[in-house]
């Protein structure tokens, strides 16, 4: 893969062990604005590379080196996610330059295939679970939406990066995780909002807890709770971005744990 270096100012050793892989869109007007802003010292933000939409990749910090992208971030306990990742932003004006209409952007073919031949390569050559390939607003739920519910994970997922129920045909849900959803109290109908406190709320947060979100375990649906339910649909429900756990998002959120756990122990 043919990769220009055009190196940002903005980088820093790092402090843990690469294990982490975050994927961002730009969200700019255009990539040449996003390109300028992360190799401007003054702004203080980077990324370890840059896709274009033709596919070019930009590399402007090196994979050894801390690129400043995930700010104030979490996932599965770990913070200082700089430290940990290795940071791709992918030229797409996602939520703050939709089409017209309000309909995002959508990632080129040739953008995609250019995004599974890099992190391919990542992955050879670094050791990356599945469960930390993440987006930026699965580490930040409270600030971030990108890369969007437009961008293709399942796809990637069936490449060999990231975990999705769908692109494992291997993998059917086990009995106990239906069973957390089946037998919680207060589920039949309408599932979970904001407001609501319980049981089963505590229930739905220790699952996404377990999954990586930083999601209070207080029984309440609170501002927080709501922004970590987004985050999953925003990955995983992505035809229902809401906030509000419905009863497929519930179903969805057992799933997921139970991925990613027996992934973990398979590990």
């Amino acid at each position: 893969m043919k990769i220009e270096a055009l190196p940002s100012p903005n980088f820093n050793d790092r402090k843990h062990p690469i294990d982490m892989l975050v994927l961002h869109y730009t969200g700019m007007e255009t990539g040449q604005l996003a390109l300028d802003r992360m190799r401007d010292d003054a702004a203080g933000v980077s990324a370890h590379y840059m896709l274009w939409e033709d596919g070019r990749v930009v590399q402007l910090v090196g994979e050894d080196k801390r690129a400043w992208h995930a700010g104030v971030s979490k996932w599965q306990g770990d913070e200082d996610l700089n430290s940990r990742s290795i940071g791709i932003e992918i030229v797409n004006g996602g939520h703050d330059w939709p089409l017209a209409g309000n309909v995002l952007p959508p990632y080129p073919e040739a953008q995609i295939e250019a995004l599974i031949e890099l992190c391919t390569g990542i992955l050879e050559r670094w050791d990356i679970p599945g469960s930390r390939i993440v987006g930026h607003s699965d580490i930040a739920p409270m600030r971030k939406q990108d890369p969007g519910e437009h961008f293709p994970w399942e796809r990637l997922a069936r490449a060999g990066i990231g975990l999705c129920p769908q692109a494992n045909p291997a993998f059917s849900p086990t009995s106990d995780a239906k069973a957390k959803i089946d037998k919680a109290p207060g589920l039949i109908g309408r599932g979970l909002s904001r407001g609501d406190a319980g049981k089963s709320v505590s229930r739905m947060q220790t699952m996404l807890a377990d999954i990586g979100y930083d999601v209070p375990r207080s029984e309440q649906y609170d501002e927080q709770t709501e922004a970590c339910v987004r985050a999953f649909q925003l990955r995983w429900v992505q035809d229902r971005v809401s906030g509000d756990a419905d009863l497929a998002t519930l179903q969805r959120i057992s799933i997921v744990e139970d991925l990613f756990r027996r992934t973990s122990d398979e590990g």
